[in-house]
């Protein structure tokens, strides 16, 4: 149990101490939950801390039931088990998946304003959520950076079922984990304190993290340029 995300996030940090500074690296957290714990980890690890925007696509009877999710490059991410459990084919979540780009348009404009989507080639990427259930929007996010081909893709997880845990380790180089409760239920069942992220929250949290990283150059004048975001 955790007392809220940003314990967790700083639990996370103990275990990736290795990346602390490191120049080619970048943290990219799950809006909007995800961005809570890695902005402790671009705290604790002086790394730059960025955003990747993945929609998760409802079935159609119940929109928290994850049927797959979209990520802001294109990738799309259907669960076949959830697919099949509701007879439906790509083209019938075609709908869907447009509403949902129209969602990440808008956050992109909200949370980076105006700022540029970072370089991730040849980085090593620190991809952070709150937490995995189903694992879609994760694995949206993981197949989508893979397309840009980081040197190294780790995924930084608080809380998630085995079974997800399990697939999860197949879509990045090396995945973080601190807990894999059994019975898994939800998520947030998991936190003493796991109130909603908002809109703001997200752009205080990178605001606040780009602050942080420029003072602590600063403090450090001799210390390699990281490359630019």
């Amino acid at each position: 149990m955790f007392k809220n995300r940003e314990e967790a996030g700083r639990r996370l940090v103990e275990r990736l101490t290795r990346y602390r500074d490191d120049p080619t690296a970048v943290i990219v957290a799950l809006p909007r939950g995800g961005v809570a714990v890695g902005y402790q980890l671009s705290l604790g690890l002086h790394l730059p801390l960025d955003v990747f925007i993945t929609r998760k696509l409802g079935a159609p009877d119940n929109p928290e039931y994850a049927l797959g999710a979209v990520g802001e490059t294109g990738t799309i991410y259907l669960n076949p088990e959830a697919m099949a459990t509701y007879g439906l084919s790509r083209s019938d979540v075609a709908g869907v998946v447009q509403v949902q780009q129209q969602e990440i348009a808008r956050r992109q404009d909200l949370y980076r304003q105006g700022r540029q989507f970072p370089t991730l080639t040849d980085r090593v990427v620190i991809l952070v959520d709150d937490g995995i259930a189903t694992g879609s929007t994760f694995f949206a996010a993981a197949q989508s950076i893979r397309h840009l081909r980081p040197h190294r893709l780790i995924g930084a997880i608080p809380v998630g079922p085995m079974e997800t845990i399990r697939k999860a380790c197949m879509q990045v180089d090396e995945l973080i984990v601190l807990a894999t409760p059994d019975p898994f239920w939800a998520v947030g069942n998991h936190f003493l304190d796991f109130a909603q992220v908002s809109d703001h929250d997200v752009v205080e949290y990178l605001n606040l993290a780009e602050e942080s990283l420029l003072e602590w150059k600063e403090r450090r004048p001799s210390s390699t340029a990281l490359p630019p975001r």
